[in-house]
């Protein structure tokens, strides 16, 4: 008999489903909830920060581009509304906060970002796992969920404070979705994807893979992410002023998409690409997308968002290796993700050695010790199926797989660990 795939195993706390039922009932009636705002949302990030300048570019036609796409196709549920109203607010508190600080610690704006390193990939292939590893180094500074979180001010102060609350949000997220720990570990001190940094912006994928805004994420594609890239700048500025290392690793597969913009920002920037066989990529994504969503929404549709994954993706991919391409071949380090699960130090090592440096005695320890952290804390196994999102071909990858050794065949079913864990 078929085990259940982690999707058809998830299912919100009985008190979750009542209160949205209940919602659902209300609307069913005529009594709806008001529809989110960006005026007010802001009015209330003012008066909770006590602020006023939000500093400088522009943020309010995205964001409300947002909101309107979320009110008119997201058939958010109730913790879905709320949470969306919650993370706006955050958000913009976070923005006039970082204002704030640039103007009390000039010392914010002298910070140099050399030769950053950005993980990248198809999502689901070890990325994660290759990042927590790199960022074992000393000399080596990652994002935190914490610092992304709550990054002011950029000190120390109030750290432990911060570090408790970013932990109560992730506990709040795993009772939400109790199987969404078995897809992708979290932490609040484990290193974090940086396009959280760009949210500020709004002109983010991290909201179109939290709701169904099928609007805004047509608009969003044709964006020049330039802006965005330039407050990830800012924001890595602000962190490094609290706590600077020899060398930035950040990770994101998302970065891939918007790859000539992330050029333009950091012109000396290095690369690392896992590759994986599309279809197991694309799948696995599309199943954490779906419970994902889950939380946010009672009406979801898996096949959708297997359609998206794969028309993003491979779109991705396609602007990636364009530009990749353009550098030399020294700024680029490729792996495989089979390689990576594997043996994991060995993959890091290999890193060290493509960009002419040695992992010492003392660092590979320090990753095995984080690698045995990780599998320990990892809970049950991500099993994911494409007849759950109709996917059986991967149309648009051909080139990637002729490229790295890929064959083009449909894939019906896989089971993996939390890719944190591998």
């Amino acid at each position: 008999m078929r085990a259940p795939t982690t999707v058809e195993q998830t299912r919100a706390p009985f008190p979750i489903r009542l209160l949205n039922k209940c919602g659902a009932g209300l609307e069913k009636v005529g009594i709806r909830s008001t529809p989110p705002s960006a005026t007010k949302f802001i009015e209330t990030a003012k008066r909770r920060c006590r602020l006023e300048d939000f500093g400088p570019g522009e943020f309010l036609e995205p964001l409300s581009r947002l909101l309107e796409s979320c009110d008119r196709e997201g058939r958010l549920n109730v913790i879905g509304k709320m949470a969306l109203r919650s993370d706006v607010v955050r958000i913009l508190c976070n923005r006039l906060l970082l204002t704030r600080d640039r103007q009390l610690y000039p010392g914010v704006a002298q910070q140099e970002i050399r030769e950053p390193l950005f993980v990248v990939g198809l999502p689901r292939s070890g990325t994660t796992l290759l990042h927590i590893l790199l960022a074992a180094d000393p000399a080596h500074r990652a994002p935190l969920t914490w610092e992304v979180m709550s990054p002011s001010p950029p000190s120390s102060k109030d750290r432990q404070g911060r570090i408790r609350q970013a932990a109560r949000n992730l506990a709040m997220l795993r009772w939400l979705a109790p199987t969404f720990e078995s897809v992708h570990a979290t932490g609040a001190e484990l290193p974090q994807e940086c396009v959280s940094l760009m949210s500020p912006t709004f002109m983010s994928d991290q909201f179109d893979t939290m709701y169904n805004v099928p609007t805004y994420r047509a608009w969003f594609f044709n964006q020049d992410l330039r802006s965005a890239y330039e407050f990830h700048r800012r924001s890595l500025q602000h962190l490094q002023f609290r706590k600077s290392a020899e060398r930035w690793v950040l990770k994101a597969p998302a970065h891939m998409f918007a790859a000539p913009a992330l050029l333009s920002i950091y012109p000396d920037a290095r690369f690392v690409q896992i590759h994986r066989d599309p279809m197991e990529a694309v799948v696995s994504v599309s199943s954490l997308v779906t419970i994902l969503r889950r939380v946010f929404s009672d009406a979801v549709d898996p096949v959708q968002i297997g359609r998206d994954a794969l028309t993003y993706w491979s779109q991705a991919l396609k602007t990636f290796m364009r530009a990749r391409d353009q550098l030399p071949v020294s700024r680029v380090c490729d792996l495989r993700y089979d390689d990576v699960r594997r043996d994991p130090i060995a993959a890091a090592g290999r890193v060290y050695e493509h960009f002419g440096g040695t992992l010492s005695r003392a660092v590979e320890e320090r990753m095995r010790i984080v690698l045995a952290r990780q599998a320990s804390q990892t809970n049950g196994v991500h099993r994911y199926d494409a007849t759950h999102f109709k996917l059986n071909e991967i149309n648009g990858f051909a080139e990637y797989c002729e490229r790295f050794g890929f064959s083009i065949s449909s894939s019906n079913g896989q089971e993996e660990r939390a890719e944190a864990a591998a």
